[in-house]
């Protein structure tokens, strides 16, 4: 016979049990235009080799037990200065190793747009927030040259490692800024270019100078840097540069469902 203190524990657990069971499946966006043309990929960018994207089947690596130590992603998230209800996108989210973070850290009032080109990253994705009953993400499929942002409604967008891997950089710099608000940021961290300690092969690298020298041209102006990750540089960066042109039609983002 159960102890009289041990039942009320236990119904408890049945009900976060059933709950859990009964919480339908987080939904991919995979409604992409498919007749939306497509350029071929390029190779270079402003002088500099395009990596090719990690394949899906790479994803336990971003999970990795050693990326806190390697990456301090901790400090990261802090240096992003989030607040709660804000409307955040994370650009290249793969299985969502900032996407949770991001989606704790705005909170019920807010919303993360978790952005891959890949549905398989996506649906991993989906499975996690499922069974951790997270509510406030919309996983959504991108294209190479559109990541089906809505436009005017982001307060930041997250690019983690993610920049150098743009197959059409231009593309995708002048989709992003359409989707910021007027005071929105787009924030990459990249690995630092111009430290050879940093363990990373140099295509999967960029300096400060590189960054700059293709966002300006493409409408956005230096914001501010944090300096105090130990291989990345984390450069934050607002629309206005010498091509900037106001965010087409914003209008307000949905609440999560």
């Amino acid at each position: 016979m159960l102890l009289r203190s041990a039942r009320p524990l236990l119904l408890a657990l049945s009900l976060r049990c059933a709950a859990a069971v009964a919480a339908p499946p987080v939904a991919v966006d995979l409604a992409v235009d498919r007749s939306a043309p497509i350029p071929p990929p390029a190779t270079h960018h402003m002088g500099r080799e395009i990596a090719q994207t990690m394949h899906y089947t790479g994803a336990p690596w971003l999970v990795r037990e050693s990326r806190q130590r390697e990456e301090d992603c901790r400090q990261l998230v802090e240096a992003l200065e989030i607040r709660p209800g804000q409307v955040l996108c994370d650009m290249g989210c793969g299985n969502g190793f900032y996407t949770l973070e991001l989606a704790r850290r705005v909170g019920p009032r807010g919303v993360v747009y978790a952005v891959d080109v890949q549905p398989e990253m996506l649906h991993m994705l989906a499975e996690r927030l499922t069974r951790e009953g997270v509510r406030n993400v919309r996983p959504v499929l991108g294209t190479p040259i559109d990541p089906r942002l809505p436009p005017g409604v982001i307060d930041l967008v997250l690019c983690v490692d993610v920049y150098h891997e743009f197959s059409h950089p231009a593309a995708m710099l002048d989709r992003i800024r359409a989707s910021l608000k007027p005071d929105g940021l787009l924030v990459l961290a990249e690995f630092r270019g111009e430290d050879p300690a940093v363990p990373i092969k140099p295509l999967h690298k960029m300096t400060k100078a590189q960054v700059r020298a293709e966002l300006e041209p493409a409408g956005f102006r230096s914001a501010r840097e944090f300096d105090r990750l130990p291989w990345q540089h984390l450069l934050f960066f607002q629309s206005g540069g010498a091509n900037a042109v106001p965010p087409a039609h914003p209008r307000a983002a949905e609440p999560p469902k």
